[in-house]
């Protein structure tokens, strides 16, 4: 092929995969989700937690300083009432940026429902869609 066919080909397929219509959530190439336009995509408490939390609060939500100071929320007390990482989720907390203005009212239940309910925490008393609409 002649250099001179092969650069419209090149802007072609080009264009060709630009115009491809984006309808869901896609993947990175470590398999992560990455959520379309300014809403979290993921639905479960535990999705949300891998995708949205994981990076700073660490896989088993043991927390880590570096950059910054990540805080454990592995056996985390401040955890015992609901309304507490409602709040943080919704309106951010020194550097915890208010990331439930990205997720629906469901999702944050989910992902505060997880965090009470893994990483050695066992708290039984679920926050409700209505709570969290509540502290919204």
């Amino acid at each position: 092929m002649t250099q001179q066919l092969a650069r419209p080909i090149g802007l072609l397929a080009a264009a060709a995969f630009a115009a491809l219509p984006v309808t869901a959530a896609l993947a990175d190439s470590a398999g992560a989700t990455l959520s379309e336009g300014d809403k979290f995509s993921e639905k479960t408490g535990q999705e949300l937690y891998t995708n949205v939390c994981q990076a700073c609060h660490m896989d088993q939500g043991q927390g880590a300083v570096g950059a910054g100071k990540y805080p454990a929320l592995a056996k985390n007390e401040n955890l015992a009432s609901g309304a507490y990482p409602v709040y943080v989720i919704l309106h951010g907390l020194k550097g915890m940026p208010p990331v439930g203005k990205m997720m629906s009212d469901e999702q944050v239940a989910a992902v505060v429902n997880y965090l009470r309910s893994n990483f050695g925490n066992d708290y039984k008393d679920a926050v409700t869609v209505e709570d969290v609409t509540g502290a919204r």
